[in-house]
């Protein structure tokens, strides 16, 4: 038997980071993952998680905790993909760091991912997200932290972890007018921004709060704000916002939302995915594609291209009764 701790520690604090080069949220959401699936297997196997080997997470316990997920935790297809993406991954790196338990890697990295439904894109309209970047109370330090967070996030297109991870010195000059984010993959992309932007940017820094991390968000203890925290945010300011804008009661406003709201309103105004893919930093077009099935505008014009077919007219003509007879004879036999 082949203990499991060192292997997967050597995994997630040496081989991510260093030699695939990972970002720390990606070697975070691999943790979580081995988390739930160690606690899963130790009380199927009335075992401590310190215990467990190797030869434990075989295809058949694997399995079992893939359906947990979904069906006990309540998560969707896309969430136990994502948990199982992490096992591949660390089988992958089995096979050639424990040689001995080759064959039940490739057993593992066999079994097949869920497909999913591709959904179309949620995001608001340009008067759903005005009522929105105006919601925070700008009278209060809070407020005019969200409201920057809202405005960066929505002009920029960020994904919740690069917003928090910004620092005060990704702005390379003082007028704010570009601001270099380091996003999935560890692709560095430099974005300039609207003068708007910049102004909500420099109400926050004049009041932001003189503390020892370099995180440009921060809570009330001055410790970099959490991804619950801004989404906690976003939700007060989602219910402000409804108010003016009944229709976002009807709408589920993730930090997500903010980002596909950017990317269809810049494919709305440039009608070029290539410049929303430049601009949310996708690795390839694959990615920004399903911003184009949810766009009707390109559907409008595939149909003032192409003419609707023509045609001719009918014309009635009254049933020969004879052979009407003769038909209905035929029925009844």
């Amino acid at each position: 038997m082949t203990a499991l701790a060192p292997s997967l520690a050597s995994f997630l604090r040496e081989h991510l980071p260093r030699e695939r080069n990972a970002s720390p949220h990606t070697v975070a959401t691999y943790a979580h993952a081995f988390s739930l699936l160690l606690r899963y297997a130790a009380e199927r196997l009335d075992r401590r998680p310190t215990d467990l080997t190797i030869e434990d997470l075989d295809p058949d316990l694997i399995l079992g905790f893939l359906s947990h997920v979904e069906q006990d935790r309540g998560n969707t297809a896309r969430s136990r993909n994502a948990r199982f993406a992490a096992i591949r991954s660390f089988f992958r790196y089995l096979e050639y760091k424990v040689p001995v338990c080759l064959e039940q890697a490739l057993r593992v990295r066999s079994l097949p991912m869920k497909k999913t439904d591709k959904a179309l894109i949620d995001y608001l309209t340009r008067d759903e997200m005005n009522a929105l970047l105006a919601a925070p109370d700008c009278t209060t330090v809070a407020g005019l932290r969200d409201r920057a967070m809202l405005h960066l996030t929505y002009a920029a297109g960020l994904r919740v972890s690069e917003l928090l991870a910004l620092q005060m010195g990704d702005f390379p000059d003082r007028s704010l007018s570009t601001v270099r984010v380091l996003g999935k993959g560890r692709r560095e992309r430099v974005l300039p921004l609207w003068k708007e932007t910049q102004t909500v940017l420099r109400a926050w820094i004049a009041v932001r709060p003189s503390v020892q991390v370099q995180e440009l968000f921060v809570n009330r203890e001055g410790l970099p704000l959490s991804r619950d925290g801004f989404a906690h945010r976003l939700a007060v300011h989602v219910a402000v916002a409804a108010r003016k804008r009944p229709t976002l009661i009807e709408k589920r406003v993730t930090p997500h939302v903010l980002r596909h709201s950017c990317a269809m309103h810049t494919l709305e105004a440039t009608g070029d995915i290539r410049k929303v893919s430049l601009w949310l930093g996708h690795a390839s077009l694959q990615s920004t594609e399903a911003y184009l099935r949810g766009d009707p505008a390109e559907k409008l014009a595939i149909l003032a291209a192409n003419a609707a077919p023509a045609v001719p007219k009918g014309r009635f003509r009254t049933p020969d009764k004879l052979l009407a007879m003769l038909a209905e004879i035929q029925k009844s036999r």
